[in-house]
Order: C-alpha cells, then sequence, then structure tokens
C-alpha cells in the first residue's frame, strides 16, 4: 500500500467526501491564512516576557519557536485524535491579554501568567474528558458569550492603533489621531493597512501574511536606499538565530512561587472563559462551512476537537507561549475541500516546517507585525450581529462586554461588567428566572473580587 492510499486509508478520507489531493491543497490553504500568528505572536509577548541577558530580537525568536511547536502539537492532536480539519494556534486577544493586562497591567511576572495559562489548560482538559461542556456553557450568560469575540476584537484594534503609533496619548482626551503624516512609522503601518485590508476584501488567501510581508519589504527598501537610518524604521541590530528556548520553556513552574490566590484565579478564569468560548464557536462557525453538524446544529464529537485544544494550551504553557486555541482561519481550508484530520496534519507539518525561517522573524519591523492587530480586531466586530439588542438584558450586558474592554484595556474586566450586568438587569425587568442559580452565584462572586481589589484587600 502506497503513502497516498495509506493516508486515505488512516483519515478515512474517502468517506467523507474527499481525496488526498484536496486535503493537502486544503492544509498548506489553512496554514496560510493563520501563518500570521508566528510574526505575531511573539512581538506581543516580547512586550511582556524579558529575559535576563537576552535582548528583544532574541526573546521575540524565543517566543517565535514556542508559537510554532504548541501550534504543531495542538493540531496534531487535532489531526490524529479528533480527524478534524481545524488548525490552531496561540489565540489573537488572549495573547494581548496576557501581556498588556496580566504582566504589564496587574504587574504580575510573566512567568505566574504562563502558569495560570497551563492550570487552564488542565482544567479545560479535565472538564472535557468527564464530558461537563455543557455545564460550563450554561454558567455563561448568552448576551457575554456572544459580544465576548467583538470585545476582543475592539480591544486589539485599540492596541494596534496605539502600536502602530496611529492613536497616541493626549492629556486633554487621554487619546487623539497621532500626526500619520510626519511619522514614518505610522506612515508605513497605514499602507500595511490599507494593502492588507484591500487583500482581505478581495479574498486573497493569506491576505495578513501578505501584508506583513510587503510593509517589511517597503521598510527594509527604504532603510536600504538610504531614506533612514537602521535602526529609525527597521530593527538596528538583528541577533544570531536564537534556537535554544531553555531560559523560556519550563518557566511556568517558577510562576507557582509568586501567586497572590484571587487575582490568580480570575486570570485562570479569564483564559479559560475565553479559550473555550472563542474554541468552540469557532468550531461551530467552521463547521457549517463543511457541513459536519447534525441535525440539532452540534459538531459530534465535539469533545475532541476541544480536548486538541486543552492538550495544545498546556503545551504552550510549557514551552513559554499563551492558551491556545481553534482558528477561524481553518475556514478557507474548509472551504477548499478539506474534512478531515489529513488538511490538519499538513497545517501541523507546514508548522514544523516553518522553524527554519524562524531567524526572519526578528527581522519583521514593529508596525509590520502589529497591522495584524487592527486587521483582526476589524473582523472580529462581525460578531456584533448575534447579539439580540432589542433584549434590555442583551443590551446592557453585551454593550458592557464590549465597551469595557478596551476602555478599561482588560478582557477579564469586560467579561466581569458583563457577567454582572446581565442577573442586574433580568432582575430589573421582572424576569429572575431567565437567570439560572450558576450565574447568579458567578456574578456575586466577580463582584466581590473586585469589591476586594478595590479595597486593597488583593491586587
Amino acid at each position: 500500500m502506497g503513502l497516498t492510499e495509506t493516508l486515505a486509508d488512516r483519515f478515512d478520507v474517502a468517506a467523507r467526501g474527499s481525496d488526498v489531493k484536496t486535503e493537502l491543497i486544503a492544509g498548506i490553504t489553512t496554514f496560510l491564512a493563520m501563518s500570521y500568528i508566528i510574526v505575531v505572536n511573539p512581538f506581543i509577548l516580547a512586550e511582556a516576557i524579558q529575559i535576563p541577558g537576552y535582548e528583544f530580537f532574541e526573546v521575540v525568536q524565543m517566543i517565535a519557536i514556542a508559537t510554532v511547536l504548541a501550534s504543531a502539537a495542538a493540531t496534531l492532536v487535532m489531526a490524529l485524535y479528533a480527524n478534524r480539519p481545524f488548525g490552531l494556534a496561540p489565540g489573537m486577544g488572549l495573547n494581548a491579554f496576557f501581556a498588556f493586562s496580566v504582566v504589564l497591567g496587574l504587574g504580575i511576572p510573566w512567568q505566574t501568567a504562563l502558569a495560570a495559562v497551563f492550570v487552564e489548560g488542565v482544567v479545560f482538559m479535565l472538564l472535557t474528558l468527564v464530558g461537563a461542556r455543557k455545564y460550563v456553557i450554561q454558567l455563561f450568560p448568552e448576551p457575554v458569550k456572544r459580544a465576548v469575540g467583538a470585545g476582543i476584537g475592539l480591544f486589539l484594534l485599540f492596541i494596534g492603533l496605539q502600536e502602530l503609533q496611529i492613536v497616541v496619548p493626549d492629556e486633554a482626551t487621554l487619546v487623539t489621531l497621532g500626526g500619520v503624516f510626519g511619522n514614518p512609522w505610522a506612515i508605513l503601518g497605514v499602507f500595511g493597512l490599507v494593502l492588507t485590508f484591500a487583500l482581505w476584501a478581495r479574498g486573497i488567501t493569506g491576505s495578513i501574511v501578505l501584508g506583513i510581508l510587503a510593509t517589511s519589504l517597503v521598510g527594509w527598501g527604504l532603510t536600504f536606499a538610504g531614506a533612514f537610518e537602521r535602526g529609525a524604521i527597521t530593527p538596528e541590530t538583528l541577533p544570531a538565530a536564537q534556537y535554544d528556548i531553555t531560559p523560556l520553556a519550563g518557566a511556568f513552574v517558577d510562576g507557582f512561587a509568586e501567586i497572590e490566590p484571587l487575582t490568580f484565579v480570575l486570570v485562570v478564569f479569564t483564559f479559560f472563559f475565553v479559550d473555550f468560548f472563542d474554541t468552540a464557536g469557532t468550531l461551530i462557525g467552521v463547521s457549517q462551512y463543511g457541513d459536519f453538524l447534525d441535525e440539532d446544529g452540534d459538531l459530534p464529537e465535539m469533545d475532541k476537537p476541544l480536548m486538541a485544544d486543552a492538550v495544545g494550551t498546556t503545551v504552550g504553557a510549557m514551552v513559554g507561549t499563551s492558551t491556545v486555541t481553534t482558528y477561524i482561519e481553518s475556514s478557507t481550508g474548509v472551504e477548499e475541500g478539506g474534512r478531515t484530520g489529513l488538511t490538519a496534519l499538513v497545517v501541523a507539518l507546514c508548522f514544523l516546517a516553518s522553524l527554519v525561517v524562524i531567524p526572519v522573524v526578528a527581522a519583521i519591523p514593529g508596525y509590520a507585525s502589529f497591522i495584524a492587530l487592527v486587521v483582526v480586531g476589524v473582523m472580529m466586530l462581525q460578531g456584533l450581529t448575534e447579539v439580540d439588542w432589542s433584549d434590555p438584558a442583551w443590551t446592557v450586558s453585551a454593550g458592557l462586554t464590549v465597551t469595557v474592554m478596551p476602555f478599561a484595556y482588560s478582557i477579564a474586566d469586560g467579561l466581569a461588567a458583563g457577567i454582572v450586568a446581565y442577573p442586574i438587569i433580568k432582575l430589573a425587568v421582572g424576569e429572575p428566572g431567565d437567570v439560572s442559580p450558576g450565574q447568579y452565584v458567578l456574578a456575586v462572586l466577580v463582584a466581590a473580587y473586585y469589591v476586594l481589589q478595590t479595597s486593597g484587600v488583593i491586587l
């Protein structure tokens, strides 16, 4: 039996209406669509992860390797265990929460943040093993679940605009539009945004990656042409290839030594909530493209792809990256005809193959990598259409979830606002029975945490 026949038999390709060639093309398509994370995730996390004795771009390379390893591990589980055509990688939004809210905002050591990601992954695995998914889903208000994606989108959008120096601090209004046309960093950022949005609007596969690469080439071209000195719009110096990630891998273990219990629990809770519902929503959404859902609108054996997510998150924390989740970009491969885990296997192998270009990641200018935050943030706003704005409880709960995230610079605070607001408005309109006992308990616990925090009892 040849390799093609072996793969077709192992992944039951023919029974799912596909063939090996189609699966290979679908896997490459999915990888191209989501491979921007190899560049973007390291630049986000390196804002918070500082390792003594190592320069910024050396840490970027370490995190890039961790990103690749975590993505490959999770996607291999998806391929070999779940037999589904979905790709996984560190989630956009959760990496920003890790860096800007948890480490830089709360002042929690990055090692402890990795410990929280590890615990979240283990909890996710345990709940998946015992089949507790439906009970977890019932615990959270529906408007919060529907609005969380758009809230994260606004959070990413706000961070991206600041990193591109398009939005800058202002004493009178807190933030304002920067002097874009007098700032080469912002000019190149705007160029990258225009190009990437245009490619995405035309349905070009890998539009974000193409936008990042094109913007980087323009920046380096201007530098080599003598328009700018090195260090102005490109990295001033580039380190040698950094494949040793031992200072990063395993650092989560040290994180357990410096834990403030209540704050740690909130961080774990936030990682878990966003990871769980982002993955579940993505799985359902992508499965609609491939007609994988049953007559009740559910994905059969959904616990298997959820387990891939949980394993990926746990492995990711061990090697040094933030929470891993299923990528909506998997829909590009499904649209190409991917129907089995063979598609995911190709994605995983492409991630591993990308290790050879890790040194190039450090050459990507910051403005090129951060255009992805703005583009992905805008895309995530589509989730607002799933909110029932005619219902007062939905409007208040979802509205606060979406707006508090960017305004408070924290996904956790946005979730808390929505969770607490929902039962309050339901009580106000005389519909207390629409709120489950678990939702009341959760709202009280979240509110109690913030009372203790503002009173200085906890961080």
